[in-house]
């Protein structure tokens, strides 16, 4: 499945548009909490993908896993990095403040892929980087002025989501580099896996209602297996930083959804932020077009 760049960009639109779905969900669930939220939401995502994969890539996609590619493992311990510290960085604070805390992902991996792959950025990813780095600190001051007792640690656990997001496209890039047309889509069926096993001791004795647990399955499906399956096919066209600058749509969504949708009212410093955010990635896209088609 090789995508076109519009295509792609387009897709990665909607694929941060599904991501945004986990706070507010959240916040609706009524008795599991921390760990166990992690595993149900891990376990669903697991068995999602063991129906999805099949369907989409034939039965064949079992035999054909790169199992003895080290970017196969890297790729889904990743994943189970970002799987796991997204959901138990809700459970801490506020919603904005985890999504605000992800968004430094653009300067992560565009110093990861400068220093490891040698990626010459243009101008214009440099200008988007920046304006959004303004923004973020814009967001990120206004929630530090609300005295959040746990912002510390719920920021210190969202900030491994970046971290490890940036290795995970930038892996996606070195292996193309590297010449090697690697599968790396069922890595976050691993990377599912492994939150789930590594969450489930944590998790015991069970708390979630019937409720809770129908609301974490359609996480795994909607949130997690069909979005970042389609992100790794997104991150095979667009380079590094340009995946890691769309993702922050998820900020604007997430805090739009959670406004909406749970009572967890922005401040408006909050808002203009995520505005000078929105349009750093405009700008980002636009200029990258008109290059494109001059």
């Amino acid at each position: 499945m090789r995508l076109t760049h519009g295509l792609a960009v387009w897709t990665m639109v909607g694929v941060t548009a599904l991501w945004s779905m986990a706070g507010v969900v959240t916040r609706h669930l009524e008795q599991a909490r921390s760990f166990e939220v992690t595993f149900w939401r891990s376990f669903f995502t697991v068995v999602s993908l063991l129906v999805i994969l099949p369907l989409w890539q034939g039965r064949s996609v079992w035999t054909r896993l790169p199992l003895r590619s080290r970017y196969f493992w890297f790729s889904g311990l990743c994943w189970s990095v970002m799987f796991t510290a997204f959901m138990v960085a809700l459970t801490l604070t506020a919603v904005a403040n985890v999504l605000i805390t992800m968004a430094v992902g653009p300067l992560l991996t565009a110093l990861i892929t400068r220093v490891f792959l040698g990626h010459r950025l243009p101008a214009r990813t440099w200008l988007a980087i920046v304006l959004a780095g303004i923004g973020i600190g814009w967001m990120y001051g206004s929630q530090l002025s609300l005295g959040d007792p746990n912002f510390l640690i719920g920021s210190m656990v969202a900030l491994c989501v970046p971290i490890a997001g940036s290795v995970q496209w930038t892996l996606v890039q070195k292996s193309q580099s590297e010449g090697q047309n690697l599968d790396l889509v069922p890595s976050v069926l691993l990377g599912a896996l492994l939150s789930s096993l590594l969450t489930l001791p944590l998790s015991m004795p069970f708390q979630a209602s019937a409720h809770d647990v129908g609301l974490l399955a359609i996480l795994g499906l909607f949130q997690l297996a069909i979005p970042c399956a389609l992100s790794v096919v997104c991150a095979r066209v667009l380079k590094a930083p340009e995946v890691a600058l769309l993702a922050l749509l998820e900020i604007v969504f997430g805090i739009a959804l959670a406004w909406w949708g749970a009572n967890e009212a922005p401040q408006l410093s909050v808002l203009l932020g995520g505005a000078l955010v929105l349009g750093a990635l405009l700008l980002n896209e636009w200029l990258g077009w008109r290059q494109n088609n001059v």
